[in-house]
């Protein structure tokens, strides 16, 4: 009944925040200087772990994946919606729809994955302290990046597909600031069940396995924490715990709030949903380099000495 060549020539239109367009250049500017936070803090983040020699162990380096992603993660979508909050609605081609929304959704996967690749860091470290350094060698490093990058990328990839496949024949207008998969699929005058099933089944199967056993990996942690003889030993332990786990309540918990709204918050308003997917493209991006800033005595230490250099010279 369709022409597959004119299902996707027309370009979509992001429209904002529904409901408050007269509004937007007020939210940018908090939008605006959280993003540059996010940029600025994990910058930072990525430079202190680059050029201090002992920040070269296994736990900096998952953390400066968690520094890319969340510069990915911010970067793919608040340019775009910073733009339509300044000059409004904006055009987006479909091909770069599709590229938004794959780095947007495999960003998260990806952050999921790596906060996975930390917690089990963590209970190397704490519960088996002497193992440390023959379990966590740099060639398994490498691989656990390579499979949790190669995973995030295996779990995205099909949504592509299956939004390509769709004819839009309707209406081009998306009520965001910035394309994600569900939200396309439901412009499409087709059945999109696969759609909504594959969106919602497989990523939030994957991040709740992530979630379960980041949640078995910290138990143990805790048992064996309060196990140590020494105070100053279970104060350090659970103070390197501590940023790992504001980090992890910062991502799930508007996570898992946008993504059952999604599913099942048919009473949910539009306006507030979406500027709640807006806040959590970028806080949790501006709050990780703060957290581990101030709860990691290292990062701390370094970025003190960076600063107080600067100053002196």
């Amino acid at each position: 009944m369709y022409n597959l060549s004119s299902y996707h020539t027309e370009d979509f239109t992001l429209l904002g925040i529904p409901g408050l367009e007269q509004y937007h250049a007020w939210i940018s500017i908090p939008f605006c200087f959280i993003y540059l936070v996010a940029i600025v803090g994990n910058s930072i983040l990525l430079y202190l772990i680059a050029v201090e020699r002992s920040l070269h162990a296994p736990m900096f380096f998952f953390l400066s994946m968690l520094a890319m992603t969340d510069v990915i993660l911010s970067t793919t979508c608040v340019p775009k919606s910073l733009i339509v909050f300044w000059f409004g609605p904006q055009k987006i081609s479909f091909p770069g729809c599709l590229t938004q929304l794959f780095f947007l959704h495999c960003s998260f996967v990806l952050d999921s994955a790596i906060l996975l690749a930390m917690a089990f860091d963590r209970y190397v470290a704490i519960c088996s302290p002497l193992r440390y350094n023959t379990v966590l060698t740099p060639k398994t490093i490498i691989k656990i990046a390579g499979g949790i990058s190669f995973r995030s990328f295996s779990i995205i990839l099909p949504v592509e597909f299956l939004l390509i496949r769709l004819p839009f024949c309707r209406t081009h207008i998306i009520p965001h600031t910035y394309c994600e998969h569900i939200g396309v699929a439901r412009l499409a005058c087709a059945d999109i069940s696969i759609n909504i099933w594959y969106g919602f089944c497989v990523p939030i199967m994957t991040v709740i396995s992530d979630v379960v056993l980041i949640a078995v990996s910290y138990t143990l942690i805790l048992c064996a924490v309060f196990r140590l003889p020494s105070r100053d030993a279970r104060q350090k332990a659970l103070g390197t715990c501590g940023s790992h786990v504001c980090v992890i309540l910062i991502f799930y918990t508007p996570a898992f709030f946008s993504i059952l709204a999604h599913r099942f918050g048919h009473n949910v308003s539009r306006t507030f949903h979406i500027m709640f997917a807006n806040l959590y493209i970028v806080i949790p991006p501006a709050l990780n380099p703060i957290v581990y800033g101030v709860k990691t005595k290292q990062i701390r230490d370094r970025f003190i000495l960076l600063f107080s250099t600067k100053c002196t010279e």
